[in-house]
């Protein structure tokens, strides 16, 4: 196979101050869909990832989890903000 991945260019795309309060929102709510499928799914807290056993040390609050894990769900909310309007869809508070 070949694959090549070729996601969509947001280069050119600035998010506002207002878009940006967004991006803490989606993060956190990107890691309880996360945690949620997992606890569904079996899962608990461990002190490593353990896929035999079903461990994970970020079942735990957003809150909680170490800045690297927090950066990880911030990218994916920015970069889910910047494809929209790259998009050519708007984003207004109601």
């Amino acid at each position: 196979m070949n694959y090549i991945p070729q996601p969509i260019s947001t280069n050119a795309v600035e998010l506002s101050p207002e878009i940006l309060q967004l991006t803490e929102l989606l993060a956190k709510n990107a890691h309880e869909i996360w945690a949620k499928k997992r606890k569904d799914e079996g899962w608990k807290l461990g002190p490593a990832r353990n896929d035999a056993i079903k461990e994970h040390p970020c079942l735990v609050p957003y809150e909680d989890l170490p800045e690297s894990e927090k950066e990880y769900d911030r990218k994916l909310a920015i970069e889910t903000l910047k494809v929209i309007l790259a998009l050519g869809y708007r984003i207004d508070k109601p």
